[in-house]
């Protein structure tokens, strides 16, 4: 494809409503007294401000359609409706001369409604381009929008007012279509200095002016108009001078008609008898093996796709080749699909980790997401609790809010109270995603209505009523927890004062914490009732968000000690800690344990959560106080005759964590990795914590390939030691096991495509192949060991002295 090369869509094939969101007012509103003032204030003497929006379209100057108006919103000073608005007027209908126009209006000013202002926009550029992305519109005040063809209210800032801030907006808008490339280490630097700027121009410009922000939808093209039925290109005299001239050919990116008759007759349903008996030639066998290693990410091309479409019937005994198969369907066509769905039905079962490629976005059929679930009732509940969290996220690509996949999950947690208190949460932290908090809240309706009707369970003590009052007590737990944050966190002073305050709460005013009026289950263990809170052992962290530390008593007489974060998103690391206890399963599953701590972490909102209290000390603490790792061990299991003093154990214990985190935040791509993130436990395992960055996310540049510091491999008797050696073959190894799962682990990542993760949501495809190149697919497993000792080798001579300049950079990371 040539670098110049422009595709594009006609406006007069877009049989689709004109769309476009209305996201909030910038700018503080005129003083209800006098609106033309350029005085102003954020809120008027009558009452707080009622404000809507109402958009009228207007084609070549006269309206068309009925006018759309937004909800009242009256949270401000930034009002924001992030309102969806779908006119009924279609794409294909505008003239090149479309205009929107809006007008904000207060209702709180009595009977007659007040103009706060107008303005309009076109719908397409200069160039006869659909406008795309966000777009500032400066309100006329006062005034309605005037939507006539020489409009006296343009939304668009005139080319003398425009100054640094228009530029830099302008910018940024190119950057959010994706016309700009994302360098996470540049934008961390360069957001924060526009917005510096752009308070300095509104302080220096004064906040007079009012803006609306609107933000048209995208197209994968750009998108030209042109009138249904007219010529696309008018002749034009032919230029003296030897300019170039860009000519749009109106059939790019259309099906070419000669190849689809061809494809047709090859795949005809009368050649179902012929292929029935066809079997593939040495090479095409070959091809067809080739095709079955692919990445569940791996788009088929056109002869692939015909290869298995021709041996269909020779594949159905393999069972890897269904997820292939079904993905050279044409499902558009009916009799097609129907050979697929009863091909599919006598196919060799497949195994639950394919099962999972087939509830992802790519299949829609509900023919096949049903035989999907199908294949999920095999799996035990403890293999489906590893993938539950990716399978709420499935509900995102079903085609209905009561679909097979909701029902199943409901109807396999009524069996498992763990699975249903996990469900439950994980399915109330969607609410919060206004495009599909309706679907989500259908499910947890079907689980809460199930579970009522639930008899007395196998156990025999609850029935199915208080089971579900026993989870919605979680719920209120968290909801007190919350309070209590809010109210230490007002407490002026260090942190002693803060932990004073929380026991003084604990034991005072909320002291039915300290006992409750009857056990709880506890959200992170869901198998552990806990009965109260421990105000003497819980404490608060030295952080900005300072966290709590609580220890609940257990019914057995024991204690559960937990943090409580309010203001952190603790989707993603409760997403990696899910990843590393999968990983775990897998390497113990082919005898290999690395002495992993896989802490229990949930989100129970999109800014709170509470993860399991792992005893223990960052290695920043350790070398502070006792210089060297092998110095701690010491203390706490020492042994004169064992290596560096410490016993074999707790050695061998330290090695084998160091790999297994080593080789788990490679493949995941973990970043931002320091001494006080690392972290030790007395028995020698080390552990790592505070994952906001993955998928090759780092906020320092130049982070090295492995996340190894100088210290681990000192502690290890340095590079040159038979520890260190076997350290790098626990690496192999471990290696090469997860990547006979990369299948499993990138299905998985792949359901969370439509999850509001912050580091998958920036760019859900740029992700999963990011993962996918960690695996080293093209290679194989003695290749993949060479491949990683380089790693391990490269990553470890950055932290000693060398000459050269990339080296310098990796060891100045850990600095």
């Amino acid at each position: 494809m040539s670098g110049n090369e422009f595709r594009f869509f006609l406006s007069c094939d877009i049989n689709l409503p004109v769309t476009f969101r209305i996201e909030r007012l910038e700018g503080k509103l005129p003083s209800s007294r006098n609106p033309d003032s350029a005085d102003v204030d954020s809120t008027l003497e009558e009452g707080r401000p009622e404000l809507y929006v109402e958009c009228t379209l207007y084609l070549d100057g006269a309206p068309f359609g009925l006018p759309m108006r937004t909800r009242l919103e009256t949270k401000g000073p930034s009002y924001c409706w992030n309102e969806l608005i779908t006119l009924s007027t279609k794409y294909r209908d505008l003239t090149a001369n479309s205009q929107l126009a809006f007008t904000v209006w207060d209702v709180s000013r009595g009977k007659s409604e007040g103009v706060i202002g107008g303005a309009t926009i076109h719908l397409f550029n200069m160039k006869k381009q659909l406008k795309t992305g966000k777009h500032k519109l400066r309100l006329w005040l006062g005034r309605e929008a005037d939507g006539s063809v020489h409009t006296s209210t343009p939304g668009k800032v005139p080319k003398e007012e425009r100054g640094e801030l228009e530029r830099l907006e302008k910018l940024v808008n190119k950057y959010e279509r994706g016309q700009i490339q994302r360098v996470d280490w540049l934008d961390r630097l360069a957001f924060p200095a526009m917005e510096k700027i752009k308070e300095r121009e509104n302080s220096k410009n004064g906040s007079s002016h009012v803006y609306l922000v609107i933000d048209f939808c995208s197209f994968e093209h750009r998108v030209v108009f042109q009138e249904s039925g007219a010529n696309f290109l008018i002749p034009s005299p032919i230029a003296s001078t030897n300019e170039l001239v860009t000519v749009w050919d109106p059939e790019v990116g259309k099906i070419n008609p000669s190849e689809h008759k061809q494809l047709k007759l090859a795949r005809s349903l009368n050649r179902g008898i012929i292929d029935r008996d066809l079997k593939p030639s040495i090479t095409e066998r070959k091809s067809i093996q080739r095709i079955l290693k692919y990445p569940p990410t791996r788009t088929l091309s056109g002869d692939e796709r015909q290869l298995l479409w021709k041996f269909r019937f020779s594949l159905m005994s393999e069972k890897r080749a269904l997820t292939k198969f079904l993905r050279c369907v044409e499902w558009s066509d009916v009799q097609e699909a129907k050979q697929a769905l009863e091909l599919m039905g006598k196919w060799e079962p497949i195994d639950v980790c394919d099962a999972l490629e087939l509830l992802s976005p790519v299949f829609e059929s509900e023919e096949v997401r049903a035989y999907a679930v199908s294949v999920l009732e095999r799996a035990d509940d403890d293999e489906l609790q590893c993938y539950l969290l990716q399978l709420v996220q499935a509900l995102r690509f079903e085609r209905s809010d009561k679909s097979r996949l909701s029902h199943f999950l409901v109807q396999r947690s009524l069996r498992n109270i763990e699975l249903a208190s996990f469900l439950r949460w994980y399915v109330a932290v969607e609410l919060h995603d206004p495009a599909y908090a309706k679907r989500f809240y259908c499910t947890y309706e079907i689980l809460e209505e199930s579970m009522l009707k639930l008899g007395i369970v196998a156990n025999g003590d609850e029935d199915g009523f208080k089971l579900w009052q026993s989870l919605v007590r979680q719920t209120e737990l968290t909801a007190q927890l919350c309070s209590i944050m809010r109210d230490v966190r007002n407490v002026r002073g260090g942190t002693q004062k803060k932990i004073e305050k929380l026991r003084h709460l604990l034991s005072g005013l909320l002291s039915e914490l300290t006992y409750f009026d009857e056990p709880i289950r506890s959200p992170l263990a869901p198998g552990v009732l806990i009965s109260g809170i421990i105000p003497s052992e819980s404490s608060i962290f030295k952080s900005a968000l300072h966290p709590l530390r609580l220890a609940f008593r257990t019914t057995n007489g024991g204690i559960c000690k937990i943090i409580f974060k309010k203001g952190d998103d603790l989707r993603q690391d409760q997403l990696v800690i899910q990843m590393v206890t999968l990983m775990d399963r897998l390497l113990k599953l082919e005898n290999l344990d690395l002495h992993l701590t896989p802490y229990r972490v949930l989100a129970t909102g999109h800014d709170e959560g509470m993860m399991e209290f792992i005893p223990s000390k960052s290695l920043a603490q350790i070398l502070s106080e006792h210089r060297s790792i092998i110095s701690y061990l010491q203390k706490f299991h020492p042994d004169e005759d064992g290596p560096f003093g410490i016993t074999a154990t707790c050695l061998e214990t330290f090695i084998k964590s160091c790999a297994g985190y080593s080789v788990i935040t490679y493949i995941l791509g973990i970043g931002d990795r320091h001494l006080d993130n690392l972290l030790l436990r007395d028995d020698g395992r080390l552990l790592h914590v505070d994952f906001g960055f993955i998928l090759g996310r780092d906020p320092k540049p130049f982070p090295p390939p492995m996340k190894l510091c100088k210290e681990m491999v000192e502690a290890m008797g340095g590079a040159e030691s038979q520890y260190y050696t076997r350290f790098k073959s626990y690496c192999c190894e471990a290696y090469n096991i997860l990547r006979k799962s990369s299948n499993l682990i990138l299905n998985l990542f792949h359901l969370m495509a439509g999850s509001n993760i912050p580091d998958i949501a920036c760019d859900p495809e740029k992700g999963i192949l990011k993962l996918q190149e960690k695996f080293r697919l093209d290679l194989d497993d003695e290749e993949c060991i060479h491949f990683f000792q380089d790693l391990i080798n490269e990553s470890v001579s950055a932290l000693f002295p060398q000459m050269v300049e990339t080296i310098h950079r990796w060891a100045q990371y850990w600095r």
